[in-house]
């Protein structure tokens, strides 16, 4: 029994590893992505069980086999995320103070979440320069006044649907604006704030669909895509931050990459593990910055947490003179990737159905 319930695992994590290479942007397919580090963990378990059991029987060497392919796939996609990869952004060598820097703290609160307390003091501790709030409601918006009356700026847009969004700005605002890039019902925030010194940087801040297994993607991935397309022709230096609601090796956010011509400071650095907050066992990266060539890297930290499923990320860039420098840029978008983002803008753009995920709370 203890042969067959190993070489059942190691099926399931084989399974598990193929599914994503699957070309469809269903749920069902693309929730593949998010399990990565739980399927290498249970294949290294049956691997271990395999040889704790004694003599390998071919039914053990089945499941030995099946685990360590099963490795080898998920390794491809997460090994980038390790200090084995080379980095994409470089570390910023020189005095922070010599340079303009860019301090920001992105936060899914969970509208249900009541804890404004602790979102409260966390803003005041870590007192970035911009902060993004996601899922906040009126009751959020309301709780949250005592710190982001301490900013200069601050962009509100609640809504009762887990879709809300804030953005609050110490460094003034020159232009800013709420959209809503595919859906009338999701917004995301678009804004260009002057920092010390007299340059100015766009910040877009999004929250796309979560993934549900009984409906495409095309929602998230197409918005996620939108911004893409806008960032390859975004003349100013760059950030896009938000939880993206998809993981940073998954096929759509490789190809935002290499559409955006961003970059993931991750890369050779740590998955930084943002969701779920709640159970260690179940986490993978939801909550992102990408930047331009402009950037490089001062500080990336999980924060503690403060009630919601999502664990906040702080991030701190320092802006450079040019683009030339030392970051390592992502390869160009082939004509697959141009053609499929198309196809996947245009489907859902001419769609009209409300949003994933809006009777969750």
């Amino acid at each position: 029994m203890i042969e067959i319930g190993l070489a059942v695992l190691a099926a399931i994590c084989l399974l598990a590893s193929l599914m994503p290479l699957l070309p469809f942007g269903h749920g069902m397919v693309r929730s593949f992505d998010f399990g990565r580090l739980q399927a290498i963990a249970i294949s290294v378990l049956v691997i271990v069980g395999a040889i704790l059991a004694g003599s390998l029987t071919s039914t053990l060497v089945a499941a030995v086999v099946m685990a360590v392919v099963a490795i080898a796939i998920q390794l491809v996609f997460v090994v980038r995320f390790t200090p084995l990869w080379p980095v994409q952004t470089v570390q910023y060598a020189g005095d922070s103070k010599e340079a303009p820097t860019i301090s920001v703290l992105t936060c899914n609160v969970k509208q249900g979440n009541r804890d404004y307390q602790s979102v409260i003091d966390l803003v005041r501790d870590t007192r970035p320069d911009i902060a993004v709030f996601m899922e906040p409601d009126r009751a959020w918006v309301e709780a949250l006044q005592p710190c982001l009356t301490e900013f200069r700026h601050s962009i509100e847009h609640p809504q009762e649907d887990s879709y809300g969004i804030i953005l609050a700005s110490r460094y003034p605002l020159l232009e800013h604006e709420v959209r809503f890039l595919l859906n009338e019902e999701v917004p995301s925030i678009s804004c260009v704030a002057r920092l010390p010194g007299g340059r100015d940087v766009r910040i877009i801040a999004l929250h796309p669909e979560p993934p549900l297994p009984n409906r495409d993607t095309l929602g998230r991935d197409a918005e996620i895509l939108v911004v893409a397309k806008q960032a390859h022709k975004e003349p100013l230096p760059l950030i896009v931050t938000g939880d993206l609601n998809d993981v940073a090796w998954s096929r759509t956010t490789r190809r935002f990459l290499r559409i955006s011509g961003l970059l993931d400071p991750r890369q050779g650095r740590g998955m930084f593990n943002s969701f779920d907050a709640r159970f260690w066992f179940m986490r993978w990266p939801l909550d992102h910055i990408f930047h331009s060539r402009d950037f490089v890297l001062v500080a990336i930290e999980r924060q503690r947490f403060v009630g919601s499923d999502h664990f906040p990320m702080f991030y701190c860039l320092a802006l450079t003179e040019d683009k030339s420098g030392e970051n390592d840029p992502p390869s160009p978008p082939s004509k697959e990737d141009l053609a499929e983002a198309d196809e996947a803008i245009q489907i859902e753009a001419n769609r009209n159905r409300p949003p994933a995920g809006t009777d969750w709370e």
